[in-house]
């Protein structure tokens, strides 16, 4: 049993959005770590983590949500991941970046209300934002989450991973069946080539939030 857990949140939140999932980690005795992502550059948010991974005192599972699944797949590669685990992530390939893996939707699929870069840094457009981002949280708290917005660097989303971790380590994904911003068939799709083990939950992409319960489940999976 791996006792070391890694908390990587993605673009546009922090890391306190974890603390459901952490609260119920924690009370298993699992340590658990939340690496607070500058979401400069890819470059800077893999420091961050490896950051966090060198002090610890063994093997570890390296959990992404969203575009942290991009800095879990390239940080990955670390000595102490053991494991990685994919909350409704961008699973990326060698060579890819969010731009890229969001570049052609599919026919129908929702398209998230990325605003325009302002200063080399993107926002979500706050009034959709509950919709895309937060359709199963109380109204009260999507609001909060769109108005304490992190605003995240162009670099990061051009951020290309040289070699995914996953090719090497065994990984989890949960898929999160009522998102928005990452289509559920595109989140199969890239578990499926990850060859990850995978669940699904209904959720947005706040599943983490929403369904706290299901996100634990996998990481304990994945700890095992």
């Amino acid at each position: 049993m791996i006792r070391n857990i890694v908390l990587v949140h993605g673009g546009f939140v922090d890391g306190s959005g974890w603390q459901a999932v952490y609260d119920l980690l924690v009370a298993d005795d699992f340590r658990v770590s939340v690496v607070q992502n500058p979401t400069l550059s890819l470059d800077g948010d893999v420091a961050a983590t490896r950051q966090v991974l060198d002090s610890l005192d063994g093997p570890a599972v390296l959990v992404g949500h969203s575009y942290g699944g991009v800095v879990i797949s390239e940080a990955g590669s670390h000595p102490n991941v053991a494991a990685l685990a994919y909350i409704a992530a961008f699973a990326p390939d060698k060579g890819e970046s969010v731009n890229t893996l969001i570049a052609d939707p599919p026919p129908g699929a929702p398209v998230p209300p990325i605003l325009p870069p302002v200063n080399g840094f993107l926002l979500l457009d706050r009034d959709k934002f509950p919709a895309s981002f937060a359709g199963d949280l109380p109204a009260d708290q999507a609001a909060f989450m769109a108005d304490s917005q992190v605003p995240w660097g162009v670099d990061a989303l051009g951020g290309a991973v040289t070699e995914p971790a996953w090719r090497a380590k065994p990984s989890w994904y949960l898929v999160a069946t009522d998102d928005r911003m990452i289509p559920p068939p595109a989140q199969h799709a890239m578990a499926q080539r990850a060859g990850a083990t995978v669940a699904e939950t209904p959720g947005s992409h706040s599943v983490y939030l929403s369904q706290p319960a299901a996100v634990a489940d996998l990481i304990r999976q994945a700890a095992a």
